[in-house]
């Protein structure tokens, strides 16, 4: 199949209205990391799950130390310990009138008491100052007893977490849609959740073709090339959080292609090539495209086309395999690949994951550069730029050349030049697509 003059937006959507969300699945939560939730998370337990010390100090009740000073300090009796982890005082006791109990930071408030008094304010037990406490503190045996001076007053509820603080059980912890990132595994392990029902991180499979293609680490002979493509789109791939699989770069043969993609759909949710796409003689993904597909069944089949962009013209795009997985064949020049990728591929990846928003953000910025930018006409042009957001500006990186991958390291967005645009002056406002 064979189309031509299409626009990018046109490209973009026929690939998101053929991938769809991938189904969802109960995952651990370490497993769920970069997942997006498919439900509500609404919390069973109170966190915390019930008041307890902020301080390592002495849970005590507020009018056994009012008017506590350096000069007239509060002496209590120190009736036990309580330590984070213990369900309050051993026998269930209460600090009652001129007691106190020695508390670790986390441990829950003993019936009775009204405050903690952090230990830096009071002689640690010693019969000395503060400047011993912290020491006397840390290591008074457990079941410590005995007298404390308190030196400062607290204020009812000082120090004092209180049961529910954070969240109350009927709260929404997490919205559907939400990534669950390392504080969301932290929040829902923090109210008892072990799963999460989520849709998986797409599997996307990445593999360069061209028979002058050479491994990094290989020594080059003549007319080979390293592969950079295939180490940049699964870099990408993994970035735009899809669990991604390198292919080593497979020749100019239609038939060991094919074979090596068919091989391949048993780990892809979608498929990415690059290189082989254009109208050389040696461009094999056609022709070995040209007959995996499904191209009997609605849907199926690889369309190759011509984009009007600059760089990235050729594309393709349909889907292979018995589970009709996706596949996107793009150019094999570096800087049109990677466009390629941040356009098309990336919003495929997070259509997968289920998110709503799978686009770039966009900004408009001044254009920053000694002399014009050319743009042909009738083409929307991709150039690679440096954004100030400070200053509100866009400076270009290297040439428009398809080639320019040291440029493109440079570069953190792309300067976007519209169909209708053939010039663009410095100090014209331009759209800016930012890729960090």
């Amino acid at each position: 199949m064979s189309s031509t003059n299409w626009s990018v937006d046109e490209h973009l959507d026929d690939i998101l209205a053929a991938v769809k969300p991938l189904e969802p699945i109960e995952l651990q939560l370490p497993d769920a990391q970069g997942c997006v939730l498919v439900e509500d998370v609404v919390v069973e337990v109170a966190l915390p799950p019930f008041d307890n010390s902020s301080m390592d100090g002495y849970a005590v009740r507020i009018s056994d130390v009012e008017g506590a000073s350096e000069e007239f300090p509060a002496v209590l009796t120190v009736i036990g310990d309580v330590a984070a982890g213990d369900g309050g005082l051993a026998d269930g006791r209460s600090v009652g009138p001129g007691e106190a109990a020695r508390i670790m930071t986390g441990a829950p408030l003993p019936a009775g008491a009204e405050a903690v008094v952090p230990v830096e304010w009071t002689d640690g037990g010693t019969g000395g100052g503060p400047a011993s406490a912290m020491r006397a503190h840390s290591d008074a045996p457990e079941g410590a007893s005995g007298e404390v001076r308190v030196h400062r007053p607290v204020k009812p509820r000082a120090h004092v977490r209180a049961k529910g603080s954070d969240v109350q059980p009927g709260d929404l912890a997490l919205r559907a849609g939400s990534v669950v990132g390392p504080p969301q595994i932290g929040l829902l392990a923090a109210i008892g959740r072990s799963t999460v029902r989520v849709r998986p991180r797409p599997r996307v499979v990445v593999l360069s073709t061209g028979s002058e293609l050479a491994q990094p680490g290989e020594e080059l002979t003549g007319g080979r090339i390293y592969d950079s493509n295939s180490f940049a789109l699964t870099a990408a791939a993994r970035d735009a959080g899809a669990i991604a699989y390198r292919v080593p770069a497979v020749a100019d043969d239609a038939e060991t292609l094919r074979a090596t993609i068919e091989d391949q759909l048993i780990r892809a949710d979608i498929v990415v090539t690059t290189g082989g796409v254009s109208v050389g003689a040696y461009d094999v993904v056609k022709e070995a495209l040209s007959s995996v597909g499904d191209e009997d069944e609605p849907g199926g089949g690889i369309d190759f086309r011509k984009l009007a962009m600059q760089p990235g013209k050729p594309q393709g795009f349909g889907s292979i395999g018995p589970d009709h997985t996706p596949l996107l064949a793009l150019p094999g020049n570096p800087v049109s690949s990677y466009v390629s990728f941040e356009l098309f591929v990336r919003p495929a990846i997070l259509t997968l994951m289920g998110l709503d928003d799978v686009h770039r953000p966009k900004v408009r910025a001044t254009l920053s550069t000694d002399e014009a930018l050319a743009s042909p006409s009738g083409k929307r042009q991709f150039l690679r730029g440096t954004y100030d957001a400070e200053a509100g500006t866009v400076t270009p990186v290297g040439g428009p050349g398809s080639h320019l991958i040291a440029a493109l390291a440079q570069a953190d967005a792309l300067i976007v030049l519209p169909e209708d645009v053939t010039s663009a002056e410095p100090g014209t406002e331009v759209e800016v697509i930012l890729l960090r």
